[in-house]
This record gives structure tokens, sequence and C-alpha cells, in this order.
């Protein structure tokens, strides 16, 4: 998946939690947010707020996804709240290949 359709896949499916997403689908989102952001941050804050407020729902529909492509429920999202270990387990699992078959669906991951 390329880095255009990675955001339109990830607008498209803009609040939706089922399904799964591939490595490059989520990679790719995050990094077109962390650029705008970045890019917004220089010109505003408050821009770059509104921008970050945006893309939330994309952003944890993307990696609920995720988490489904590697065999996890999309709940573990919450890990995100613990500081450092939960950052780390999160990160481990969204590098990781997707698990075929699995119980969230049989799209092919890539």
């Amino acid at each position: 998946m390329t880095f255009g359709e990675s955001i339109s896949t990830c607008f498209s499916k803009y609040a939706s939690f089922d399904g799964r997403a591939p490595r490059s689908e989520y990679w790719w989102f995050f990094l077109f947010t962390f650029l705008v952001s970045a890019a917004s941050g220089i010109v505003s804050e408050t821009l770059s707020g509104l921008f970050s407020l945006g893309v939330l729902l994309p952003s944890l529909a993307v990696g609920a996804r995720r988490l489904h492509d590697v065999n996890r429920s999309g709940w573990f999202l919450l890990l995100w709240l613990i500081p450092i270990i939960g950052w780390i387990v999160l990160i481990v699992w969204a590098v990781q290949e997707g698990k075929e078959p699995n119980r969230f669906s049989s799209t092919a991951s890539a």
C-alpha cells in the first residue's frame, strides 16, 4: 500500500473499528499525521491542535484495525495510557506481521 492509498483508506474508514489494517497502512498514516502535525505546529499551535483533534478518531480506528491484524483486540489500545511499558508493547505489536488466519477477518495483510 502506498502513502496516498493508506491516507485515503484511513479517511474513508474514518470511524471503522472492524476489519484489519496492514503494517503499511498503519505506518504510512502515522507518518502522515506526524508530518502534518509538525508542519502545522510551526505555523500555529492552534492549527496543530485542530488537526490532531481531526485525526484522533481515524488514528484510533487504524490502530484498532492494526491490532486486529496481529490477532489482538482493539481494546489493547488502552495500553497507551501506561507510560513506557504500554508504549513498547503496542509498538512491538504494530511492527509484527499480520497473522493468518485470525479471528477478525480473512483479509490478507501486507
